[in-house]
């Protein structure tokens, strides 16, 4: 018999009367779930009914046993998918948008410098600045050559660029780095708060499976004995 929207009913636990849409049926809770339930509360089922709050405070203490056992430790990682299974929450955020939010001047320049210091644009300018300067000192008359051949003062600007490009990349490579880092933290969470709720949904198939069967053989057993009492009635006839 379905109960009415507005009926309540006690938890098993903390005692509260409750609404029933806030509160679950005991049959209804999966077996490892139960059993640390039955560890901590043995009478958790006197009422029939567990509130939504322990339940959630059961699993998520259920869920760092688990985690305790299987890897030995729980990392920060860890506990912030327990919390957001607890709380019914999400774990993914946009990496992206949190890096571009965060981004001083320097890190903005260092990035454009990075993005154009590694494309095509900067190798052909490069290379045309290189051919002109070069060309201009070997074909000018000698009062007009500013840096006459070996190209010293060519050398000298080519080591001054490498020497204020190469740190600006590697702070721009450096950003890179955090950024991929967040990004598989991310991916982490995601996938490890996935594992579980499938851990959790394979275990809560199995219970309402196994709960089928025994119904469907109570029904069994009760439609054979109801097909027994007719047929012992027809024979009294």
């Amino acid at each position: 018999m379905t109960p009415a929207p507005n009926a309540t009913a006690e938890c098993g636990i903390c005692g509260r009367h409750l609404p029933v849409r806030r509160l679950a049926d005991c049959a209804a809770v999966r077996p490892g779930l139960a059993a640390a339930l039955e560890a901590e509360h043995p009478d958790w089922q006197r009422s029939g009914f567990v509130c939504l709050d322990e339940l959630a405070r059961a699993r998520r203490r259920s869920i760092e046993q688990m985690l305790l056992r299987e890897r030995g430790e729980l990392t920060d990682l860890d506990r912030a998918v327990v919390n957001s299974l607890a709380q019914g929450g999400t774990v993914s955020h946009d990496v992206e948008a949190d890096f571009v939010e965060d981004r001083s001047l320097g890190d903005r320049v260092a990035d454009r410098v990075a993005r154009f210091g590694g494309s095509w644009a900067f190798i052909i300018a490069f290379c045309a600045v290189l051919a002109v300067w070069m060309a201009f000192n070997l074909l000018a008359v000698t009062a007009e050559q500013f840096d006459p051949y070996p190209f010293i003062l060519l050398n000298l600007v080519l080591s001054s660029v490498a020497a204020l490009q190469a740190p600006i990349i590697m702070m721009s490579q450096r950003r890179q780095e955090e950024k991929d880092r967040a990004r598989s933290e991310n991916d982490y969470r995601i996938n490890l708060k996935a594992e579980l709720e499938i851990r959790h949904l394979h275990e809560k198939l199995d219970h309402l499976l196994m709960r089928q069967w025994e119904r469907l053989t109570e029904i069994q057993q009760v439609q054979l004995e109801l097909m027994e009492d007719i047929a012992n009635a027809r024979e009294q006839q």
